[in-house]
């Protein structure tokens, strides 16, 4: 999960998207007699009950899922019967590529990532024609021009899907990795930032030059700082301002007229599109089980959830535990090799070509989505046009009341997604996306070149990649419960780690800051400013605003005569004005049913936010001595009771 430090083209144009509905089977020439019935064909060998026929070929005429697919998901079939009948129904053989290894070189031709994404494993060369294996016809028949183009003529066997997976990771393997750690231009990457003796040494001595400056003229240098804490105080405080005074309009509005509404008129959907959910996993396994429950509430087609679990190479402990979870057909587990870095965006690279779908969404191993969200989620985009490219939810806590430091952050995490996110959405600013429940359009995920595998704030990094290349992102009003995390150790472990992420996102946008400001304008421009650079400096200087709050109550400050007579009471109005405002801000997040419990809680925000500042001392360190440590959050600490039938989500 992300939270908030502030107080196209497509990559491959031959290739298409492996979400892409199947076409018909087209005629084989003039007076061809048709293909027999694939379902025909199962109940004359037995392996398909008579009724479960029925309620396939209805669910088939309402959705985009092939029928075989229909079958899978829902255990009316065995993969190897499946793979049988659809060798006879076209007239090909069944290849097992796990036993009789492809040709290596035919991979390399198509490309390692390009099969996976078309479900696709170029086999062998027999009399001038290349046998390509398939899962599924209507992969081959949609990529049947392309691999001509790639390979020369082209035939068709028919393999079981999980065969060619595992054919193709023993010879590609370390391909797919390199490609995950860089699949992102380098130019658009902080994988430059090597860390080490060159960081640690530029940060020492940007400490030292500091320091020296302060010991010759320390009444100056603290002026300065001063003046810019106060600078970007008022900055944060008017955009957060902004978009509050837009989600309030919009929150005064008749239900249905908002901005997490639908707008318009769209054309009626007719077939639904398979979803593809990733959610990785590391050290997880006394979570994994429970999240095998909570994603199947999701009230979704079985047939068009596509879930990959993603687990790092030697997590055996969390192996096993989805192993004895008992997966379900929709569910299938994907292992990530060890490699010179173990991030979360590395992950998703690694597991990204594996997805069926058209949208690709992302949970973390402790969420708890509402029922409906798949929904909200595919309604929202057939909705939007092509440059809604992601959708947000609201991210919540199931554990607001294990103590204080939950509570408080709680209340911070509905005014960041209740309403701060929703008012820059609506603003058309960049929007720095949370970790979870995120939907994004696969095409323009691919075109925007993934996630950034050394980032370690990938998701905000991904929000601006969209803003920069043309795309919106849009909040939608359906929530994910998480577990807070409420011990402070671990709390300023996770926070250096997003502050370390942010300031490393800010240094790589800002290597072309004209280009930035073409790309965002002038608004999206100053609001990246603001967002990262002023939410920085907030953290970092912190402590020296929180020295001003003597004035109020008439006792000395040491910069009292160094600076103007007129900079000390505005600095103290500019103080209370922030603080109104981020009570204010607040008390509206936490006024709905669910939350009101939290109105209390919500002054408690003082003492809660110097926390922060311990948290950006330690990621800015970290940023030059271990820039790509990925600082774990422990799970399952305080969610046992929420999978009891009572439990509901919060609103």
């Amino acid at each position: 999960m992300q939270a908030p430090p502030l107080h196209g083209l497509p990559l491959r144009p031959t290739l298409a998207a492996a979400g892409a509905p199947a076409p018909r089977p087209a005629p084989r020439g003039a007076g061809a007699p048709k293909l027999r019935s694939l379902g025909q064909i199962l109940l004359e060998d037995g392996a398909l009950a008579p009724g479960d026929l029925v309620r396939a070929l209805a669910i088939e005429a309402r959705e985009e899922a092939a029928l075989a697919d229909i079958l899978l998901a829902h255990g009316m079939v065995e993969e190897a019967a499946l793979a049988r009948a659809l060798a006879r129904q076209w007239g090909a053989r069944v290849v097992d590529p796990v036993a009789d290894p492809p040709d290596v070189r035919l991979i390399d031709r198509m490309g390692a990532e390009d099969c996976l994404r078309a479900g696709l494993l170029p086999w062998r060369r027999a009399g001038g024609v290349t046998v390509v294996a398939a899962a599924r016809p209507g992969a081959f028949l949609r990529e049947r021009d392309a691999l001509t183009a790639r390979l020369g003529p082209v035939a068709m066997a028919i393999a079981p899907a999980r065969g060619m997976e595992t054919a193709l990771l023993a010879l590609r393997r370390g391909s797919l990795t390199a490609r995950a750690e860089t699949c992102l231009p380098a130019a658009e990457s902080c994988r430059g930032w090597s860390g080490g003796a060159r960081q640690t040494f530029a940060l020492s001595a940007g400490v030292a030059l500091i320091g020296a400056a302060g010991l010759a003229a320390p009444w100056m240098v603290l002026g300065v700082l001063a003046i810019w804490a106060m600078l970007t105080l008022l900055a944060v405080t008017a955009l957060k301002l902004l978009a509050a005074a837009v989600r309030w309009r919009d929150l005064r509005r008749p239900r249905g007229g908002g901005p997490l509404a639908a707008c318009g008129a769209a054309p009626r959907m007719l077939r639904l599109p398979v979803v593809s959910l990733l959610v990785p996993l590391h050290r997880e396994p006394d979570i994994a089980p429970r999240l095998v429950a909570r994603l199947g509430r999701l009230n979704y087609p079985r047939e068009l959830l596509d879930v990959l679990l993603i687990v790092e190479a030697g997590d055996g402990a969390t192996r096993a535990a989805l192993e004895g979870a008992a997966l379900p057909r929709w569910m299938r587990v994907v292992e990530v090799p060890a490699g010179p870095i173990r991030t979360k965006p590395r992950a998703l690279n690694y597991a990204l070509p594996w997805c069926r779908g058209s949208i690709v969404g992302i949970y973390d191993a402790e969420d708890r989505p509402e029922p409906e969200q798949i929904h909200a989620v595919v309604r929202r985009f057939h909705e939007r046009g092509p440059e809604v490219a992601c959708l947000q939810g609201v991210l919540d806590f199931y554990n607001p009341r294990t103590n204080w430091l939950a509570r408080c952050f709680t209340v911070e995490y509905a005014v960041w997604f209740r309403i701060v996110l929703p008012g820059l959405a609506r603003l058309r600013l960049p929007v720095p996306l949370g970790g979870t429940t995120l939907f994004l359009r696969r095409a323009a995920l691919e075109a925007v070149g993934g996630w950034d595998a050394h980032n370690v704030t990938e998701d905000a990094d991904l929000g601006i990649r969209l803003a920069r290349h043309g795309y919106r992102t849009e909040l939608i009003d359906s929530v994910t419960e998480e577990e807070a995390n409420c011990r402070p150790l671990p709390w300023v472990r996770q926070r250096s780690r997003w502050l370390k992420g942010y300031a490393m996102t800010w240094a790589v946008h800002m290597r072309a800051p004209r280009l930035l400001w073409r790309q965002l304008g002038p608004r999206g421009f100053l609001a990246f400013q603001v967002l990262f650079l002023g939410s920085l400096s907030q953290y970092l200087l912190a402590p020296l605003l929180w020295s001003f709050w003597v004035l109020p109550f008439g006792l000395p400050h040491p910069l009292a005569d160094a600076l103007p007579a007129e900079a000390l009471p505005a600095l103290v109005v500019a103080m209370l004005l922030a603080e109104a405002t981020n009570i204010a801000v607040a008390l509206t997040a936490v006024r709905g049913r669910h939350h009101r419990h939290l109105l209390p809680w919500v002054p408690t925000l003082h003492l809660y936010f110097p926390l922060g500042a311990l948290a950006v001392y330690k990621g800015l360190w970290e940023m030059a001595a271990r820039p790509f440590f990925w600082d774990k959050t422990a799970h399952g600490l305080h969610d046992r009771a929420v999978d009891a039938p009572a439990a509901a989500p919060a609103r």
